[in-house]
C-alpha cells in the first residue's frame, strides 16, 4: 500500500526511486523552473527531464534554487541523440550535467533506440561507462520493445535499471510490462494521463466520483498500484499538488480490473519504438 508521497521503490541496484515524480516535457520559457519549485515545495522529490526538451538549464536553476539539497532528489534526463554513437551519449550526459548544475544523475535514459541507425547498444555500453564512472546512479531505457532489450542484456554486463514508455489505460503493453518484472526492470510512464484523453472516459469519471477525486488522481492511483513508477506533467501549481494527492486512498481489486480492462493499443503520445528513425 503507497501511502506517501516519500514512497520509493528499489531497482534491482539497490538505488531508491520516488514513485512520483514530475515531468517537464514541452515546458517553456522559464515554466520548467518554476514547475520544478513548485512540485518540491508540494512534497516531489523526482524530476524527470531530457535534453531534447531544451529547458534543462531552466530544470537546473529550479533544482538548485528548490530549498532542497540535491543529495535528496532523484533526477532523470535521457540521451537522445539524433545521431547514436558511443561519444555523443557520454558528450551528451557531459552537457546535461553542466546544463543541470550537478555532478551526477540518479537516473541516466537511452531516449529512443533508432533501431535503424542500430547502435543502441553501442550507446548502452557509454552508459554503462557513465554508471562505472559514477556520474549516474542508474540507467536505462525508453521507448524499446522487449527485442530491443534483449539485444542490450544480451550484449552488455548491466541490465536495464528501468524502462520508461507510454503508459495509461488505452495503452498498457501487458506483455512488455510483464517481461519488465521478470527481468527486474522497473516500469515507469510518462504521459500517465494520455495527453488528456483519460477526461473523455465515462468509466473514469464514474469511478473518480466513487473514490471521490479526479480523474487524473484516480489513474495516477491505478498506474502505481499496477507496479508502476509515474511522471505527469504540469507546469501549473494547483495541478502539480492535485496530482501529488494520490496517496489517501486505494483502488479495490474489482475497480483495478475494470481499468485493466480498458487496454485499446490505443498509443497517443509519441510514435511507436520501431517508427522513429532519425538519421
Amino acid at each position: 500500500m503507497l501511502k506517501s508521497i516519500n514512497d520509493v521503490t528499489k531497482l534491482s541496484n539497490g538505488v531508491l526511486m520516488p514513485w512520483l515524480g514530475l515531468g517537464v516535457w514541452q515546458a517553456e520559457n522559464n515554466d520548467a523552473e518554476y514547475a520544478v519549485k513548485w512540485a518540491v515545495e508540494a512534497g516531489y522529490r523526482h524530476i524527470d527531464t531530457a535534453a531534447c526538451y531544451e529547458n534543462e538549464v531552466q530544470t537546473g536553476k529550479g533544482i538548485k534554487d528548490c530549498g532542497v539539497s540535491r543529495q535528496d532528489l532523484f533526477v532523470t534526463s535521457k540521451f537522445f541523440g539524433p545521431k547514436h554513437s558511443y561519444e555523443n551519449a557520454i558528450a551528451s550526459c557531459e552537457q546535461t550535467l553542466k546544463d543541470l548544475q550537478t555532478d551526477y544523475l540518479d537516473l541516466f535514459l537511452i531516449h529512443w533506440p533508432m533501431p535503424k541507425q542500430d547502435k543502441y547498444v553501442e550507446v548502452w555500453h557509454a552508459l554503462e561507462k557513465l554508471y562505472k564512472d559514477g556520474k549516474v546512479r542508474a540507467i536505462g531505457v525508453s521507448n524499446f520493445y522487449a527485442e530491443y532489450i534483449d539485444n542490450v542484456i544480451a550484449n552488455s554486463d548491466i541490465v536495464p535499471h528501468v524502462l520508461q514508455v507510454e503508459y495509461h489505460p488505452f495503452y498498457q503493453q501487458k506483455s512488455l510490462q510483464a517481461y519488465c518484472k521478470e527481468k527486474g526492470i522497473q516500469y515507469e510512464a510518462y504521459s500517465p494521463l494520455a495527453q488528456g484523453a483519460i477526461f473523455e472516459s465515462d468509466i473514469l469519471k464514474n469511478l473518480a466520483e466513487k473514490y471521490g477525486k479526479s480523474v487524473a488522481q484516480l489513474v495516477l492511483r491505478w498506474e502505481m498500484q499496477n507496479g508502476v513508477v509515474v511522471i505527469p506533467k504540469s507546469v501549473h501549481q494547483n495541478r502539480i499538488i492535485q496530482n501529488s494527492e494520490i496517496f489517501d486512498f486505494e483502488i479495490s481489486d474489482a475497480d483495478m480490473k475494470i481499468i485493466d480492462d480498458m487496454e485499446e493499443d490505443r498509443k497517443i503520445t509519441c510514435p511507436r519504438p520501431d517508427e522513429l528513425n532519425l538519421e
